[in-house]
């Protein structure tokens, strides 16, 4: 009995797997075809985004949304306030998380540290994913600007429950209840459930 079921989570650990790299596939094509990355370049993203996807507890078509709005997945964009990388992270507002990292430039760490930001800004609006990117894009528009966007990655970054919608008051999950990662403090050297600690009198706009 114990040998058959250790079968049945085999083969249900393979298919998640083959599904995954299916949505991989699929997403990194999309990359390559409609913003003209170079193949490598689009599979290193489309990694990336994954893996923060699975560790924040985050739909991909959500962090591909906001990589789209906010550098149109050019990895050494810059914006004001010194916004770094493909998600626009800005240091200074988020020098504790930053501690080891040397190059925020780099896709896989950007989209890391990015998606950390909305993660922590997610738990401290209860589940609230609206407020949560309205607390990192620094307004309402900007919300609604993401959730028009993630129609655009939906099919080809799998189907999953986008928790955002214009105007919606949407809970993900509770404060106390939001799935903490695996190395959560050990990443960027910062407590759990306190991600997103901005600068004191920095402005919504300049948090992520």
């Amino acid at each position: 009995m114990s040998r058959l079921l250790c079968l049945i989570v085999l083969s249900l650990g393979l298919m998640q797997t083959a599904t995954a790299d299916e949505n991989n596939d699929r997403m990194s094509a999309y990359l390559t075809q409609k913003f003209g990355l170079a193949k490598e370049k689009a599979q290193k993203i489309s990694d990336a985004v994954q893996s923060a996807a699975s560790k924040y507890s985050l739909p991909p078509a959500l962090l591909l949304a906001i990589i789209s709005i906010e550098s149109r997945f050019k990895e050494k964009a810059k914006g004001a306030n010194g916004a770094t990388g493909l998600m626009q992270v800005v240091p200074g507002a988020h020098r504790g998380m930053l501690r080891n990292v040397k190059d925020l430039t780099e896709p896989t760490t950007n989209i890391e540290v990015g998606s950390a930001i909305l993660y922590g800004y997610m738990r401290s609006a209860n589940g609230d994913m609206n407020a949560a990117l309205k607390s990192y894009g620094g307004s309402q528009a900007y919300a609604k600007k993401v959730s028009l966007r993630v129609e655009d990655f939906a099919d080809v970054a799998g189907a999953q429950n986008i928790a955002s919608h214009a105007g919606a008051q949407t809970s993900m999950c509770e404060a106390d209840r939001c799935p903490t990662p695996d190395n959560w403090a050990d990443a960027f050297t910062i407590p759990a459930g306190n991600a997103a600690v901005a600068l004191p009198g920095a402005s919504p706009a300049m948090l992520h």
